[in-house]
């Protein structure tokens, strides 16, 4: 059947796939962000998940305005990489799985969560940077892809406790999938950062970082933070958190953080990367440990 092999938290800041695929990833500004992400790197190439569930905002590449979901999962066979006004990154194509994300959609329906099933959509960076990030350049993903975008940029957006419920299902979900098959199931987005308006650059590291430490380890503290505390505390976009707690909710109540790194400022964001295990499978499986 189905298993979750781990969660992986990370931000999505658009500049990072730009400094990877024009080259420019070099020099001081860079290196304690290339040193600090090839752990999850090693991580993967370690645990070789066969499927990578992204949860991610879109940035109006596969939807706008006129439309709003607050939950969408991808079911097709592939996914193009979106022309985000400057061209689509040179990235490879998503390959899907529909048999499983169809099984999912299903499933999630059916546990009452209202899915938008997208037979047809582009990724944008929300999802191609993390990839990115956890593979590097390869000429191809060496996963198959289900892209889940969840609804933070208009008002209102879906509860931390929602998305923690959400990330229950679709744990139910993938378990209860025939075919053996291994998901790492990734939270994107954030950690603080605004990008507009009298506070636009704002950067709070100490409130992330005590977010973090809540979302690890008290998750059902983390659930109940407002969308108010996070716009006063981490900016407007810094609320693209709650894509984490999907991650969570998708994992035991008590995992082991085999790493952790953030770095601050990359562009004008606090960059974000958790690596999760649960905590009962560490104990069958042997504990991996990674260091800055």
């Amino acid at each position: 059947m189905g298993k979750i092999v781990g969660g992986i938290g990370t931000s999505h800041i658009p500049s990072i796939g730009a400094a990877m695929d024009n080259g420019t990833m070099v020099g001081e500004y860079w290196q304690r962000f290339v040193n600090g992400i090839q752990p999850v790197r090693d991580w993967m190439e370690e645990v070789k998940p066969d499927v990578c569930l992204i949860v991610y905002n879109d940035h109006a590449s596969a939807f706008s305005l006129e439309s709003i979901a607050t939950f969408s999962i991808g079911v097709a066979p592939q996914f193009n990489p979106a022309d985000e006004g400057y061209g689509p990154r040179q990235v490879p194509v998503c390959e899907g799985n529909s048999e499983l994300a169809w099984h999912i959609a299903e499933s999630l329906i059916l546990d009452e969560f209202d899915m938008t099933i997208v037979n047809e959509m582009d990724v944008d960076h929300g999802l191609t940077v993390p990839l990115s990030v956890v593979y590097g350049r390869p000429k191809a993903w060496p996963c198959q892809v289900i892209p889940l975008a969840v609804n933070v940029v208009q008002y209102p957006q879906p509860t931390g406790n929602r998305c923690y419920n959400l990330g229950k299902a679709i744990r139910k979900a993938v378990e209860s999938f025939p075919a053996e098959t291994r998901v790492a199931i990734f939270g994107t987005g954030g950690l603080s950062h605004q990008l507009q308006g009298e506070r636009a650059g704002l950067i709070n590291v100490e409130y992330d970082c005590n977010w973090l430490d809540l979302m690890v380890n008290e998750p059902e503290a983390a659930k109940k933070v407002s969308h108010t505390e996070y716009l006063r505390e981490t900016g407007s976009e810094g609320i693209e958190a709650i894509m984490w707690l999907v991650m969570r909710g998708a994992l035991d109540d008590k995992v082991d953080e085999v790493y952790r790194f953030t770095h601050a400022p990359v562009s004008n964001s606090h960059y974000g990367l958790t690596i999760l295990e649960n905590a009962s499978d560490r104990v069958t499986e042997g504990k991996r440990t990674f260091k800055e």
